[in-house]
């Protein structure tokens, strides 16, 4: 038997933990438990974080696209006239006007003036987006130059163009050194004017598609360039099989926004001529309706057939010329 010293427990004795030892081990579960309550709790957070950041841009572009969008399509179908609070329900009425009313539907023949000038301004913005990339003198001076058009503002550039086309304007006067004795009206002449204003904005959004180009083609493999060079490829061979496929999709996606833009001009045009001598697009005939003739109604279905043209119209480019993987390896 053992003997069991004084103080002691025997030795068959429940073992008695202290007071610190008992804190200690029951404390540590439920720490254990709380740090596992707060890792979920973090977790739930890590995967909200992102929704939170996402909620500004989505209720902003709710608030200011989407909704508005879908007032349009409600003031399509009335006869409001922006002022009277009672809107009348007309159905479809507004869109049979659009398409049957030749004074409405046949401004879109003026888009055509801005989109065959799109042609020129992309193969205006291609060539010196080729010649550039190479290794040229003042290149990034030709490059700002060729840019800064972009940065202007329209409004700027509008008030610019017409004392330019003005009758004894900057043009007639340069015309007149080699001779022109007679220029015609740019602004006043319905034969003429459209193309005027088709120039103007060809030069302002070349830039555009320049820096577009540019940014493709400096994005090809530079050893392609080398073994051409060492096969004998002129720059024009290059051109064709290099740097052409290797931006088509930067070809394609100009090309959408050439259509477009031309279906919905509106800072230039407005600004030179108000949409005079003819030179009215849809969105200024659309303005006009919806705030002269207080015709809301008709304005959004104008606006609403011209949201439909412009997707058709990149649905089928989209179908007819679709995206392909370019490998030029």
């Amino acid at each position: 038997m053992a003997i069991a010293t004084p103080g002691a427990a025997p030795a068959d004795a429940p073992a008695v933990l202290s007071a610190p030892i008992r804190a200690r081990r029951f404390g540590g579960g439920s720490r254990r438990t709380g740090r596992r309550g707060g890792s979920a709790g973090r977790s739930v957070l890590q995967h909200l974080t992102p929704w939170f950041f996402l909620a500004a841009a989505v209720g902003l572009l709710l608030l200011f696209t989407y909704w508005p969008a879908v007032n349009l399509l409600y003031f399509s179908v009335t006869d409001w006239d922006g002022i009277d609070l009672q809107k009348n329900f007309v159905g479809l009425d507004n869109y049979v006007q659009v398409f049957t009313d030749p004074r409405i539907f046949s401004v879109f023949g003026v888009s055509l003036y801005y989109f065959f000038a799109s042609f020129a301004q992309m193969a205006a913005a291609l060539y010196f987006a080729t010649l550039l990339s190479f290794s040229t003198r003042f290149s990034n001076l030709f490059r700002g130059i060729l840019f800064f058009p972009y940065l202007i503002n329209g409004v700027a550039i509008g008030f610019v163009f017409l004392y330019l086309f003005q009758p004894g304007g900057t043009l007639d006067t340069v015309l007149s050194w080699f001779g022109v004795s007679d220029p015609p009206q740019w602004l006043g002449n319905p034969d003429v004017v459209n193309w005027s204003l088709a120039g103007t904005s060809v030069w302002r959004y070349t830039g555009m598609n320049f820096v577009l180009f540019l940014g493709a083609i400096q994005s090809i493999p530079h050893e392609l360039y080398e073994a051409a060079e060492l096969d004998g490829a002129t720059r024009w061979q290059q051109f064709w099989a290099i740097i052409f496929p290797g931006i088509r999709r930067v070809i394609g996606l100009s090309f959408i926004l050439a259509i477009a833009g031309s279906l919905s001009v509106f800072e230039i045009p407005f600004i030179m001529t108000g949409g005079a001598n003819g030179s009215a697009t849809f969105v200024i005939q659309t303005l006009q309706t919806a705030f002269s003739f207080r015709q809301v109604g008709l304005a959004s279905a104008m606006a609403v057939v011209l949201l439909a043209i412009v997707l058709v119209v990149t649905w089928i480019q989209r179908k007819v010329f679709p995206d392909e993987k370019v490998d030029l390896t």
